[in-house]
């Protein structure tokens, strides 16, 4: 018997957000990713004495946006505390973060799993600054003998989105962290550059018997950075739990941490509760007052969500599948919808960005805002296909070579003669050549077998290399038939 058949998983997340401002939360230092160590700094994000911070008013707006593009009611009256704790990485021995009072509350996503739609609570969403990053000599911390402290991150605001323990399987927290990274960068209140650290999973799951009401103890693993992480660490995580409960010990309530190379979580402290932070209101901050008016003008600014624009694709004629994998990076969507501006065949074009466009991008490990091909430029090449004015064949051999140079596709056809051949005089000779040349084939269309048809057409195309018109080469090809 599987472990879900024995035990039901019970799972929430925390999902820290790196917010896509300029400067820190509280300070005037930069948030740019990659910095020499320890240069981003100043006596406020370090936390010297006698410093004073002074809340960045975009980090509001974003955490505002983000709220409310997750339905989330956003509080009239907020404040910060301090979340006292004692860490290397923490300069000031307290991060300034929310605790009773934060911005965002009370709000939901809707998300797709097995072709079944599910919707999570969010519980809250509150800003608060960043620690820095320790460097560690040793694969892990725990495989450690000295660590490095490197506080250019100390600062950098983040927005802390808390969903409630409502996913029961490992494919519905996969789904919904991978749709609620995607509204966040629809609504560009991040990059969302897990690689970069600017979004980080921290997974809570426990385990219960089927029909047990009561949750069972759960284990916190922190800082996740990549959804196939989150995935691996819930498939060892639940087994672990699983082995343990079988063998009628007790689950630990305890922080833990990911091992990404030998794929296991590891007991980094024991769970901390609220009281053992010893919160209390941050005395150098005033209270945050945010007026409906400010709401409401961020509300007008909020773009179209991931799900609204899977229902506008779907209107144009395209699939389920289609629209979902166009919608998977906001990036690629905006290219679609800008080159749908001049090419109207929405299938056509979805199917070329997919495919051709996506492939050449992977080759050249290159992202679709580096991408020297434009989408007026894809949809001019795809006019000239529609045209009959080059070949699909031809058009793939344009598209590499508008990656390569940058150049229209109207241009490469012209330097380098790939205009499609539609001439029936010119193609006529080639006909009876081809027909002269395959006399087994001849007899074989005769004979009613429809695949000599469509190799004697793949000996047209390669003799003329690729140029040929299809149609018209499957005309003469029929009418020369005929007389043999």
């Amino acid at each position: 018997m599987s472990i879900f058949e024995r035990y039901e998983m019970v799972c929430g997340v925390e999902v820290h957000v790196e917010l896509a401002t300029k400067t820190k939360i509280f300070c005037n230092c930069s948030t740019e990713f990659g910095g020499e160590q320890n240069t981003h700094v100043c006596p406020v994000c370090l936390g010297l004495p006698g410093v004073l911070p002074v809340l960045n008013r975009e980090v509001v707006n974003l955490a505002i946006k983000a709220g409310l593009a997750l339905h989330c009611e956003i509080a009239d009256f907020s404040k910060f505390d301090r979340k006292n704790y004692f860490y290397p990485d923490a300069p000031k021995n307290f991060q300034t973060s929310q605790y009773d009072l934060p911005i965002c509350k009370k709000g939901w996503l809707e998300f797709e799993v097995g072709g079944e739609k599910k919707q999570v609570g969010i519980t809250r969403a509150h800003m608060e600054d960043d620690a820095g990053k320790l460097v560690h000599s040793g694969a892990t911390i725990s495989t450690s003998d000295e660590s490095f402290v490197d506080y250019n991150r100390t600062g950098v605001p983040l927005l802390e989105i808390v969903s409630e323990p409502d996913m029961r399987s490992i494919s519905e927290v996969v789904s919904f962290l991978e749709e609620l990274v995607r509204t966040i960068q629809y609504t560009e209140v991040s990059d969302c550059r897990m690689e970069q650290g600017s979004v980080r999973f921290d997974i809570n799951v426990s385990l219960r018997p089927h029909g047990q009401k009561e949750f069972g103890i759960r284990t916190e693993t922190k800082n996740l950075n990549s959804f196939s992480s989150v995935r691996r660490c819930l498939e060892y995580e639940t087994e672990r739990q699983a082995r343990l409960l079988d063998q009628g010990k007790s689950i630990i309530q305890e922080t833990r941490t990911w091992d990404e190379g030998k794929g296991v979580t590891l007991s980094l402290r024991s769970k901390e509760e609220a009281h053992d932070y010893r919160y209390f209101p941050e005395p150098d901050l005033v209270p945050l007052v945010i007026e409906r008016e400010w709401v409401e003008e961020i509300r007008q600014t909020l773009p179209e969500m991931p799900a609204a624009r899977r229902e506008r694709y779907k209107s144009l004629g395209l699939t389920e599948y289609d629209a979902g994998v166009l919608t998977l990076s906001k990036a690629i969507s905006d290219f679609f919808d800008e080159a749908l501006k001049n090419y109207e065949d929405a299938k056509t074009l979805a199917n070329w960005v997919m495919v051709e466009f996506a492939r050449l991008l992977n080759a050249k490990q290159i992202s679709v805002e580096e991408s020297p091909v434009r989408p007026s430029q894809l949809a001019e090449l795809l006019t000239l296909i529609e045209k009959g004015a080059i070949s699909g064949k031809i058009g793939k051999t344009v598209i590499e070579e508008m990656f390569e140079s940058g150049k229209d596709p109207q241009v490469i056809v012209q330097e380098k003669g790939l205009a499609q051949i539609s001439d029936t005089d010119a193609l006529l000779k080639l006909v009876d050549e081809v027909i002269a040349a395959h006399p087994q084939s001849v007899e074989d269309y005769k004979a009613g077998k429809e695949r000599a048809m469509g190799f004697l057409v793949g000996q047209m195309m390669k003799a003329t290399k690729g140029q040929a018109n299809p149609g018209v080469v499957n005309t003469l090809l029929k009418e020369q038939l005929a007389k043999v």
